[in-house]
């Protein structure tokens, strides 16, 4: 299948090409030109397959005529060897927990995939060395730095704003050492990702270097993530199954914590391959803009702003132009599919303290924005799910604060805080950066 640029100003790619590039010669993102949508049957027996069963079958629809079946079907069953349980919190509102990978956060899915496929095509080409350019707002670069972790030929450039990410995810990118190499910026995460795009624009650099993308501007980082999706379709069907409520299928409403716009996105793609999800909610913090853009129709974006859920703190989301692709540039399209909410630091708090207090259930700052905006705004007779994407022992401190109480530290996440953090320092002017990749 070949892909195009969102700017459209740009030749078409190839899956490999788009993959090793990550970003388009006209800085627009690659979009496939086709989605395939799967066949009924798939979706009337899908409460009986297995989470590697059913991603294998979308990777399929996305992949399958780049990449031999026995490869790409290894290359997902590597990838989830951990579950995703989709957990009731409430009356008709579920928690899909996307934390249960390597790294504790929902980007384990993406990041091991891409480092998979990226290692398969390098093979295949026989390249010697591809430098991963990444910039992290928090659970990014722990993914990406821990799924590309030993894979030779690959050497990942993790970019984070300093100051601005939780000591416990910043211990998972910075003391891993081997072919990870963390860059810690004197910015925000707008600013690391505009070094990251800088770079790939510059044809001294890439004359100089091979660089790809790791960021969730690489179609093989934000397609994979819709598997998850149709995962928890599977358990809310299988869930409604076991209540025996015949000809019961649910059709969810989907609440996604957004940032940089992958996740939603990828969730937009299943919506159009025919999973029956009956709409979206984005939810925002204080950097609010795709909510503005809703009520507007005009795109305005702007410096981000930090907030207690520091991984959507982004002032200018990059995956809003393959919001804009998938649905013709047209607002009324997208606003028919997508509703947006925005939260403040107190609202979020509040949120995570009475959530705890009233079912026992931990949020993360992140999944408190999608448990929130499901109590508000879910109508009578639906059922709402909501991404928790990051384990809330993550950001310790802040949810230990919140509800007064002691968070216990997963055995995962305690391995990493006992490492020694090793980055580099750097200001946010891209001649800086250049100046280090050329001596490299």
């Amino acid at each position: 299948m070949n892909y195009y640029s969102t700017n459209k100003q740009a030749p078409d790619a190839t899956l490999e090409e788009a993959v090793v590039k990550g970003l388009a010669a006209d800085k627009g993102l690659f979009m496939p030109y086709a989605i395939k949508s799967l066949p009924q049957d798939f979706y009337d027996s899908i409460e009986t397959l297995s989470f590697q069963e059913i991603a294998y079958r979308v990777a399929d629809a996305f992949f399958g005529e780049d990449v031999p079946a026995d490869t790409l079907k290894q290359i997902v069953y590597d990838t989830l060897n951990f579950d995703v349980p989709l957990v009731k919190v409430a009356e008709n509102i579920y928690s899909l927990e996307l934390f249960h990978g390597p790294t504790l956060a929902f980007k384990d899915v993406g990041g091991r995939f891409m480092a998979r496929l990226l290692g398969y095509f390098i093979a295949k080409e026989g390249k010697k060395q591809v430098n991963v350019l990444v910039a992290t707002s928090g659970d990014t670069g722990s993914a990406v730095a821990n799924g590309f972790l030993g894979v030779e030929g690959i050497h990942v450039y993790v970019l984070y704003p300093k100051g601005k990410v939780s000591e416990i995810q910043e211990k998972q990118f910075t003391t891993l050492g081997q072919n990870i190499t963390a860059i810690e910026v004197d910015g925000t995460f707008d600013d690391c990702q505009a070094l990251v795009k800088s770079a790939f624009m510059d044809r001294e650099l890439n004359e100089r270097l091979q660089l790809t993308s790791a960021n969730s501007i690489n179609v093989a980082r934000f397609l994979p993530q819709a598997f998850y999706y149709f995962y928890a379709y599977a358990q809310l069907k299988k869930m409604a199954c076991d209540k025996v409520q015949a000809g019961n299928n649910p059709s969810p409403v989907i609440c996604v914590p957004s940032g940089n716009f992958g996740n939603i996105t990828a969730g937009l793609f299943g919506k159009r391959m025919g999973l029956p999800v009956k709409r979206f909610i984005a939810a925002n913090n204080s950097n609010d803009i795709f909510y503005q853009y809703l009520q507007t129709g005009v795109y305005t974006p702007r410096p981000s702003v930090a907030t207690i859920a520091n991984a959507m703190d982004v002032g200018d989301p990059s995956n809003f132009a393959r919001v804009l692709g998938l649905y013709d540039n047209s607002h009324a399209a997208i606003s028919a599919e997508v509703s947006g909410v925005a939260y403040t630091d107190e609202q979020i708090a509040e949120t995570m303290r009475e959530t705890w207090k009233e079912y026992h259930y931990l949020l993360d700052p992140h999944g408190a924005c999608g448990f929130r905006a499901l109590e508000e705004g879910l109508k009578p007779g639906e059922t709402g799910i909501f991404l928790e994407t990051a384990h809330p022992a993550k950001f310790l401190d802040t949810v230990e604060g919140i509800i007064g109480e002691a968070v216990e530290i997963p055995a995962k996440l305690k391995a990493f805080m006992q490492g020694e953090k090793k980055s580099l320092p750097l200001t946010k002017e891209f001649a800086d950066f250049k100046k280090y990749l050329m001596s490299l």
